[in-house]
């Protein structure tokens, strides 16, 4: 008889392989990062890593799946907020955190190396598409209560926000010189600076 699953166990487990694997591709880069080496930094046999992921891109994409589900469960955070431009600025930081992490630019060049992989370029899609999805709302109602410029569609605007999100990664990406914690309160004020209203409230 086969022996039951423990759930929670089985969820560390995995969680446990993907912050190992997330180290080695932000440390090696992901041609460099080898299953044997996540395997010994998370501490386990091959057997374990390939019974949870089949291949490399797998765990990968677990990495960036987690991802887009903690965007989403930010966005379930804020159900009832009052103030849309808070919200958004709260998003802003919220991926700046994450940024903030010392592997975080190594795992944004690893991503990068291999972003044009059918299974990796859908999956940076679909976090795009959640996160715009998400952040339309916000948006409308900000522009509704003439908290934000107006002068862009409200599409425009979203994807300018992004684009400065995803420059700020770039830039912690490229390594020595540019500090995502000590830069982020300037990612802060240029979000909030972009949104502002044409009248300057």
């Amino acid at each position: 008889m086969a022996r039951p699953v423990d759930p929670e166990r089985h969820l560390r487990r995995r969680l446990h392989i993907i912050d190992a694997a997330l180290t080695r591709f932000a440390a090696d880069g992901f041609d460099g990062a080898s299953t044997a080496a996540i395997c010994r930094t998370a501490g386990i046999g091959s057997g374990t890593f390939f019974h949870y992921f089949p291949t490399k891109v797998d765990v990968l994409l677990a990495i960036l799946e987690l991802g887009t589900d903690e965007a989403s469960a930010f966005f379930r955070t804020q159900d009832g907020r009052d103030d849309p431009v808070e919200v958004l600025l709260a998003y802003v930081d919220h991926e700046a955190d994450s940024l903030r992490d010392e592997r975080a630019g190594g795992f944004v060049r690893a991503v990068g190396a291999v972003a044009t992989h059918e299974r990796v370029a859908v999956a940076l899609a679909r976090h795009q598409e959640v996160v715009r999805d998400a952040l339309a709302p916000w948006v409308q109602r900000a522009r509704d209560a003439g908290a934000i410029r107006t002068d862009l569609p409200a599409a425009q605007t979203i994807r300018w926000v992004l684009a400065l999100i995803d420059g700020f990664a770039t830039q912690t990406a490229e390594g020595p010189g540019f500090d995502a914690r000590a830069e982020s309160a300037v990612l802060l004020d240029t979000v909030r600076r972009f949104l502002r209203p044409a009248d300057g409230g």
